[in-house]
């Protein structure tokens, strides 16, 4: 394969590793809020799962055609450690890191049945920082962000994300108002009535 070949490969595994990144984080979101649909909660968990592989596929040959394309210098180790390459340092950078955190949340889902509920959580969050992230890499490092259809794409995505965000924090946010007090504060309500009691039968 030519170097011609090798750019015109990393630039098209990149859009396509962004826009499967993409789907993969709209569809958790729908998941996690708990959108109505027609598929059953396996089906949704599997899709979002394969999504998840394909994402990284191609992340993977976005990652192995940088490197082995002749025409700049990209090593592995710039692959991992964020600012240890001098071409477009900052932007990427900004692709190291979208990479690292992508890494970290795919390795919690494969090794979920292995952490506790918390840990995975947190380790889950950073999809939600490895996204804008991609998008600033390939806005900043992409030599085709200034195409109109490759700027509809960056705009599609970020619309995509940023809608269904907004409906889970709207959604959230109904459903903890039409939630009583003592549910939403269980605890607090028990330590009250405990103490209440205790104040009670200690009074003469």
């Amino acid at each position: 394969m030519s170097s011609v070949d090798l750019w015109y490969t990393t630039r098209a595994t990149g859009l396509a590793a962004l826009v499967l990144l993409t789907a993969t984080l709209f569809l958790g979101i729908l998941t996690a809020g708990r959108a109505t649909s027609a598929l059953p909660a396996f089906a949704r968990a599997e899709i979002h799962r394969r999504l998840s592989i394909l994402t990284v596929v191609f992340l993977a040959l976005h990652v192995l055609t940088t490197v082995v394309d002749t025409y700049v210098h990209v090593t592995f180790l710039a692959i991992i450690i964020p600012f240890s390459s001098n071409y477009h340092r900052f932007w990427l950078a900004l692709g190291t890191i979208g990479v690292d955190f992508f890494i970290a949340v795919a390795a919690s889902s494969a090794l979920r049945q292995h952490l506790s509920a918390r840990t995975w959580r947190l380790l889950h969050w950073l999809a939600y920082v490895s996204w804008p992230v991609a998008i600033a890499h390939a806005w900043g490092m992409g030599t085709d962000a200034k195409l109109n259809w490759v700027l509809g794409l960056f705009i599609a995505c970020v619309a995509s994300i940023v809608g269904v965000t907004t409906w889970r924090a709207v959604t959230a946010i109904r459903l903890r108002a039409s939630q009583p007090k003592t549910l939403i504060s269980a605890r607090r309500s028990l330590r009250a009535r405990a103490y209440a009691t205790s104040y009670t039968k200690q009074s003469p």
